[in-house]
C-alpha cells in the first residue's frame, strides 16, 4: 500500500501545474524558477523512490532447472540516486542460462540466484543523479547482466543501453547472445569481402541463422551443414529463404570432393562448428587453404578430430570463441554499437529468427520446452 500512494504522489508531483496564484505573486523572471523547483524535488523525491515489489525466478541450489527453479515475490528495493528501475517486458530462455542454473556453466552467479541474462524493459523510474534516461524509455543491460528473469530489476544507470523504441521486443531481448555472438565471429577473425564465403555447421540453430542473414547482407556467400533428421528438406528450404546459398546435410557430404558440390562458389576462407566430431571435420575439409574455423559450441560433445594433412600441407588454424570472455574485455562500448547495428537489421527485416513468447505466468511450461521435454521448439522468451 505505501509503494502505491508513492507511485500516486509521483505521478501528481510529474503531473502537477503551478498555483495561478503563486505565479502571479512572483515577477515573470522569477515564474521559471516554479518549474525548476518541481524538477528539482521531483529529483529528490527519487532518490527515496522504492521499486514495486517484484516476481521472479529464483534458485538456492545448481540442479535441473525444472526442480530447482521457483516463481516468488521479491519486496520493494531502494532506488538510489545513480540507479534506474526497470520494468522488464520480455527475456530468453538460453542454453547457457540452462547451464548456469545447472552448475556446468564456466561463469555463473552465486545461489541464491535469479535466472536470466539478457532481456529488455521499459525505464520505470530514476534515481536524483541519473540524467540520460528517463521513464518510458525502452533498454537493455549491455553488457548483459545476471538475473533478468523477474518482472522489475533495479541496477546502476551504467548497467542500462537506451535502444530505438521502434526495436521489436521480442529481438530486443534476445539480441546480446545469439545475434552479437555471429556478428563478432563474422568480423574478428577474417577479413570477408563481398564475393567470399563462409561454411558452418548447426546451420538451425539461432546463431546459424543469423550468420546466414549478416553474411547475406554484406555479399558473403554462406555453405550450411545441417544433422540428417527428420524434416531436414523443411530445414534445407527455410534456410534458404534467410538468403542461405547452399545447404547440405552431413551424408551429403560423404563423397571424395567435397568441393565440387560448391559450384561458383569460392572455397571458404573462414568456418564455425558449434557441434563437433564429424560435422566439425565437414567443415575443415570445406576450407581453402589457410582457412580458419572457430568453434563456439560442442553439442554433440564429441571431440574435434583434424587430420595431421589439414595442419601441414593446408596450414588451417582452429580458434575458439566465447562472448562471455569478449564482454569481459572492457567492450562495452563497442557492444552495444553492434547491438544497435543488429536493431537496425531487425527493424529492416533483415534479421528474423523463430520464437515463441510465452506469458511469465506459463513459465514452468516454456522451460520444459528450452529444455526439449516437448520435442524440437522454437527460442523461448518470458513475456512478462
Amino acid at each position: 500500500m505505501a509503494s502505491l500512494v508513492r507511485s500516486a504522489t509521483f505521478r501528481a508531483l510529474r503531473n502537477a501545474t503551478p498555483s495561478p496564484f503563486l505565479s502571479n505573486c512572483l515577477p515573470s523572471t522569477n515564474r521559471p524558477f516554479i518549474y525548476r523547483f518541481r524538477t528539482l524535488n521531483l529529483r529528490a523525491f527519487s532518490a527515496a523512490f522504492m521499486s514495486p515489489p517484484s516476481k521472479a525466478v529464483v534458485y538456492d541450489q545448481q540442479g535441473p532447472p525444472d526442480v530447482v527453479t521457483r516463481i516468488v515475490e521479491l519486496p520493494p528495493v531502494e532506488v538510489k540516486e545513480n540507479d534506474v528501475c526497470v520494468r522488464m517486458i520480455a527475456a530468453p530462455i538460453n542454453p547457457s542460462d540452462i547451464n548456469r542454473i545447472e552448475g556446468v556453466y564456466p561463469v555463473r552467479p552465486q545461489v541464491p540466484a535469479i535466472g536470466g541474462y539478457e532481456g529488455v524493459g521499459e525505464v520505470y523510474s530514476v534515481g536524483s543523479a541519473v540524467k540520460c534516461l528517463s521513464p518510458g524509455d525502452l533498454v537493455i543491460p549491455s553488457p548483459p547482466s545476471f538475473g533478468t528473469w523477474q518482472t522489475y530489476i533495479v541496477k546502476d544507470q551504467s548497467v542500462w543501453h537506451k535502444i530505438n523504441k521502434d526495436s521489436p521486443v521480442e529481438y530486443a531481448a534476445t539480441v546480446t547472445v545469439n545475434p552479437l555472438t555471429a556478428l563478432r565471429m563474422l568480423e574478428d577473425y577474417v577479413a570477408l569481402n563481398s564475393g567470399d564465403a563462409i561454411v558452418q555447421n548447426g546451420a538451425t540453430s539461432i546463431v546459424g541463422q543469423c550468420v546466414i542473414q549478416i553474411a547475406r547482407d554484406r555479399g558473403v556467400h554462406s555453405i550450411n551443414i545441417l544433422r540428417d533428421r527428420p524434416g531436414s528438406d523443411e530445414a534445407k528450404e527455410n534456410l534458404k529463404k534467410l538468403g542461405a546459398d547452399e545447404v547440405f546435410t552431413e551424408s551429403q557430404l560423404e563423397v571424395k570432393n567435397i568441393k565440387g558440390l560448391l559450384a561458383s562458389i569460392p572455397e571458404p576462407a573462414l568456418g564455425f562448428n558449434c557441434v563437433g566430431g564429424n560435422a566439425a571435420s565437414l567443415v575443415l575439409k570445406f576450407l581453402r587453404q589457410g582457412g580458419t574455423m572457430v568453434t563456439y559450441g560442442g553439442m554433440s560433445k564429441k571431440p574435434i578430430t583434424v587430420s595431421t594433412s589439414s595442419f601441414i600441407f593446408k596450414d588451417l588454424s582452429l580458434r575458439g570463441f566465447w562472448l562471455q570472455k569478449w564482454l569481459g574485455a572492457d567492450n562495452a562500448k563497442e557492444c552495444r554499437r553492434m547491438i544497435d547495428y543488429l536493431l537496425d537489421l531487425a527493424r529492416e527485416g533483415k534479421l528474423r529468427y523463430e520464437m515463441e513468447l510465452v506469458p511469465f505466468d506459463n513459465f514452468s511450461t516454456s522451460l520444459d520446452k528450452a529444455l526439449g521435454k516437448l520435442g524440437s521448439q522454437p527460442k523461448q522468451v518470458i513475456k512478462f
